[in-house]
């Protein structure tokens, strides 16, 4: 196996699987190339995809970037591959974030743990609906820390006190996007209202806005904004939401992408647990904020993402850029 090239349908659907990955407003901030004779698999970052207003450093990008690349190594596992992973490999080219050699010598057994998880790839969506009061079984979440911790990374299930001061902090970052109409020049970019819904490749399409919450403390992103959209009515969600916060030791991008990593290995872990999930992180986008939302025992690490996880309905597949527009073979 190691002396054959792998052919172009294989090496597609493999990006097409990484593709699906989740990133900041559906941007999918993401470019491939993959060197035949090398058997290598290049990931870009996409600096057109970049938020300067409310991902000013690159934070956001790179983990979505590193989920990205946790799909294309379950997808490879999936197709009896063995990838190996070198993060940021030339220093001088910081849009290069990883370059995956598909190796795949006779010998050499795949991944089983990853590829397991290859079912979720597409079974995971964003769910913004609400999600039902019950609680989250011990082995589930001890499960969700040991996908985290598996690619460096720390999931952490906050108390009542800290989760409560969680929940002010998202608040807090809500009303700042109200007094400050320049915070949302991001969201506004990547939102899809009426007909555009229906042809859009990317950003957030209405149809998965989610109801408008009447009641209850979810936290969930009000993509509408003060815009006018079709009527999604009101509802209420969980008064009580499981959050779990994701963070590393570090804060550079190759934290960032072992974050995107472990955020990925976590959803597909919980996708396949039965949970439905959604992310926010609208009060990481804010320094000032997003040290205020790390344990308070600890005062260590740095917090990436919040995850709303529960039972309830998955929220609808978001609109995928065709894999030309993201990949070429050279």
């Amino acid at each position: 196996m190691a002396a054959r090239q792998l052919d172009e349908k294989t090496v597609t659907g493999l990006v097409a699987e990484a593709a699906a990955a989740p990133s900041m407003h559906n941007a999918q901030p993401w470019r491939f190339r993959y060197l035949t004779g090398e058997r290598v698999l290049l990931l870009r970052a996409d600096p057109e995809r970049a938020m300067p207003r409310s991902d000013p450093d690159g934070r956001a990008l790179h983990i979505g970037c590193g989920a990205a690349l946790f799909n294309l190594r379950v997808a490879a596992a999936h197709a009896n591959l063995c990838p190996e992973v070198r993060l940021l490999p030339e220093p001088q080219d910081p849009l290069l974030l990883a370059a995956v050699h598909l190796a795949g010598e006779a010998g050499r057994r795949r991944d089983e743990d990853l590829a397991r998880l290859h079912p979720a790839i597409r079974e995971r969506h964003t769910s913004r609906h609400p999600f039902a009061e019950k609680d989250l079984p011990e082995n589930v979440r001890t499960t969700l820390q040991a996908a985290a911790e598996r690619e460096g990374a720390v999931l952490f299930f906050p108390g009542l006190w800290h989760a409560e001061t969680v929940l002010d902090l998202i608040r807090d970052a809500e009303s700042r996007d109200a007094l400050d109409p320049e915070t949302s020049e991001d969201l506004v970019r990547w939102t899809r209202l009426g007909p555009e819904a229906d042809t859009a490749v990317d950003g957030v399409p209405e149809y998965a806005f989610g109801p408008r919450r009447r009641d209850g403390k979810a936290p969930v992103r009000d993509f509408a904004g003060r815009r006018r959209v079709a009527d999604r009515g009101t509802t209420t969600f969980e008064h009580s939401p499981h959050l779990a916060l994701l963070s590393t030791a570090g804060d550079g991008p190759a934290d960032w992408l072992r974050a995107g990593q472990a955020l990925e290995r976590v959803l597909l872990e919980a996708t396949l647990a039965d949970l439905a999930t959604s992310l926010t992180s609208h009060a990481l986008e804010d320094r000032a904020l997003r040290m205020l939302t790390r344990d308070p025992a600890s005062g260590t690490g740095q917090v990436h993402m919040v995850l709303r996880l529960g039972y309830g309905p998955r929220g609808p597949a978001t609109p995928r850029r065709p894999v030309r527009d993201v990949f070429e073979i050279v």
